[in-house]
């Protein structure tokens, strides 16, 4: 069998590396097309990769810009004109949406290949734009997947959430959710006693940008203030994060700015020493899981939560933290549960690792295969 797997961005690589090692696994082979070009250095890449060819893209400095369309537009165009006609499954990880327009065409074109589209990001609809996006040229831009969706063999969603709209577009009987995964490894829960009980620890992980509520950030952990003495960690950048520290000067906190932190034992111990880590956006963004709950949940560690979808169910269904929807939260009953660290874990080992991505998969290819479309 021959795979193709299609991508823009090198933030999805990992993805696009555990899609490509399970079907190599099952004896497929396997080419991936992608862009040259990093989303978030703003910079060409100059590395090979095996099986991968990468397309030549326009370069942008705006994340929000017609240049940025523009580039898009054009690497869309040229990947689906260098793909071959003679492969098994197209497997096409979304946004940009004018991938879905292209490979709507190829699969016209080339009707006996099966196409799946994995929808990792929706645009608009993710933006921090609560009314704009709702009109034109927005609009458009949500159509162009929109439109083509239903062309697919099948359509993957990074969470449920996500599904939500686009079953207005696709019989739900073609979606399925495929969660983020990484690798299972050992990770030593703090027991009794690691935690400190004279003050609570609560820590920001992440991208500190312009879909990050500051306000919710300011209010939560003013509310913690109030009852307990608050030490708050924050390890990242962005261009919203002297925002962010200047705001918090109001406050009767103590502020630990650790900057990025690559060293991965040097981000666990952090993470460790804190009762709780903060998984906040605004609430125009629509979105239903984060990389940065990932991290979480991969420490174990409890969250406190204002994003909707599968991490709001997660948190309330699990008991793995708080959600906190409303601007006033009083935490002055609040107990802390060190057992909720095992129940993150948990939920981490069971969702989120490649066993369970490869499992879920395995689900997806098997309900393929039922139409005789495909082998593996």
């Amino acid at each position: 069998m021959k795979v193709t797997i299609v991508n823009c961005f090198d933030t999805y690589e990992h993805r696009v590396e555990l899609l490509k090692t399970y079907f190599e696994k099952r004896g497929a082979i396997v080419s991936v097309f992608a862009s040259d070009y990093r989303h978030f250095q703003k910079e060409y890449r100059v590395d090979c990769k095996k099986d991968y060819k990468f397309i030549h893209a326009r370069s942008y400095k705006k994340n929000f810009s017609y240049s940025r369309l523009k580039s898009h537009w054009k690497l869309s165009k040229d990947i689906f004109r260098e793909i071959d006609q003679n492969i098994d499954l197209l497997w096409v990880l979304v946004p940009p949406n004018s991938f879905v327009k292209e490979a709507a065409k190829y699969k016209k074109a080339n009707p006996t290949v099966t196409l799946i589209f994995d929808i990792i990001d929706m645009w608009p609809e993710t933006m921090p734009m609560s009314v704009l996006k709702q009109f034109f040229p927005f609009t458009l831009w949500g159509d162009l997947r929109n439109h083509n969706l239903s062309i697919a063999d099948f359509v993957v969603t990074e969470c449920d959430l996500y599904q939500t709209k686009l079953s207005k577009y696709v019989d739900i009987a073609k979606m399925k959710t495929l969660y983020l995964a990484r690798e299972n490894k050992p990770l030593l829960i703090p027991i009794e006693g690691e935690l400190s009980s004279k003050h609570i620890s609560i820590c920001y992980l992440g991208s500190i940008n312009n879909i990050i509520d500051l306000s919710a950030i300011k209010s939560i952990l003013t509310s913690f203030s109030k009852v307990f003495p608050t030490k708050f960690h924050i390890i990242g950048d962005g261009e919203k994060k002297e925002e962010l520290l200047s705001m918090l000067e109001e406050l009767p906190i103590e502020v630990v700015n650790h900057g990025k932190v690559f060293e991965a034992h040097q981000k666990n111990a952090i993470l460790q020493s804190c009762h709780f880590g903060l998984n906040v956006m605004k609430q125009s963004v629509f979105v239903g899981l984060t990389m940065k709950s990932m991290d979480y949940f991969e420490a174990g560690l409890p969250i406190i939560n204002t994003i909707q979808g599968d991490t709001a169910q997660f948190v309330s269904e699990l008991g793995i933290g708080l959600n906190v929807f409303d601007e006033e939260v009083d935490f002055s009953s609040y107990t802390y549960d060190l057992q909720m660290r095992a129940k993150v874990r948990q939920l981490f080992e069971t969702y989120f690792t490649v066993e369970a991505f490869e499992s879920c998969l395995d689900q997806i290819m098997i309900g393929i295969e039922k139409d005789e479309k495909i082998k593996l």
